[in-house]
């Protein structure tokens, strides 16, 4: 295969979800662009999922930093991060999530194999069930995991005793942060109910520009729909900074407006 067919193909893959995960995408648009850093590469790769800073954000540092930096620095992130969410978990505590972020589940992992004792509620994340690649993950490091229909989202945040909700975030923006749709309605419900609800995120997800919310083919809901019906399958919302108790990044914990002086 060479190197434009590679390129293509991360492509399809990052459009079909197949990449799936704004760390994941921004890994592997980075990898296709190094193939070939043309102007055209750049601009294929953007359009895949425009609705991702940190690809646009990651392909600016390859200009500056190169390959081998820029890549470096997923896991520096990563690694910095994974000690300010172990100060904030505490211990026999319920966390719950939705959805799946590599930087949450990352961190979790790093708190479990560190001594934190706590276990995971989660929602299975519909129509793809991103929901399952995380307790995949989290099970595997041996963390005990309750999943819940998205609809039970409030049954599992208000009958149980949650001590937080980690979530990550695809976009974050000068007033809210983008998220898996649903992200809004737990936000919601833990504020009510005096849950923090803390964004665990790398700091390159960080746009000062508007970011699209992007709505994915319906047929993801349901692939036989009948005629004559209208589904709407919106990917992403926003979270209002008011419904946030702080942003988590290798910049350190933060309110949303301290975070964004960091930039």
């Amino acid at each position: 295969m060479n190197k434009l067919s590679k390129i293509n193909q991360v492509v399809k893959d990052i459009k079909s979800i197949k990449i799936q995960g704004a760390r994941n995408i921004a890994k592997s648009a980075l990898y296709a662009y190094s193939l070939l850093p043309t102007k055209e590469t750049k601009e294929k790769l953007v359009n895949s999922r425009p609705t991702e800073p940190m690809l646009v954000n990651t392909l600016e540092k390859f200009d500056n930093l190169g390959f081998n930096k820029t890549l470096a620095h997923f896991q520096e992130a990563q690694d910095k991060i994974n000690k300010y969410v172990f100060s904030v978990i505490k211990n026999n505590s319920i966390i719950f999530t939705h959805c799946h972020s590599t930087n949450v589940t990352h961190a979790l992992i790093y708190a479990k194999k560190n001594g934190k004792k706590f276990e995971v509620y989660n929602t299975e994340t519909r129509p793809l069930y991103q929901g399952r690649k995380t307790t995949n993950e989290l099970i595997k490091a041996k963390i005990k995991v309750t999943t819940f229909v998205d609809s039970a989202a409030r049954i599992a945040l208000t009958e149980n005793k949650i001590s937080a909700v980690f979530i990550g975030a695809d976009a974050i923006i000068k007033d809210a942060i983008i998220n898996k749709v649903g992200s809004g309605m737990i936000s919601e419900i833990a504020f009510d109910n005096k849950i923090p609800v803390y964004i665990i995120a790398d700091s390159w997800k960080y746009s000062s520009k508007k970011v699209k919310i992007e709505e994915r083919d319906f047929h993801e809901v349901w692939e036989n729909a009948p005629n004559k019906i209208k589904i709407r399958n919106p990917a992403f919302e926003r979270v209002p900074e008011k419904y946030l108790k702080a942003i988590i990044s290798e910049l350190g914990i933060s309110k949303l407006k301290d975070f964004i002086k960091k930039q």
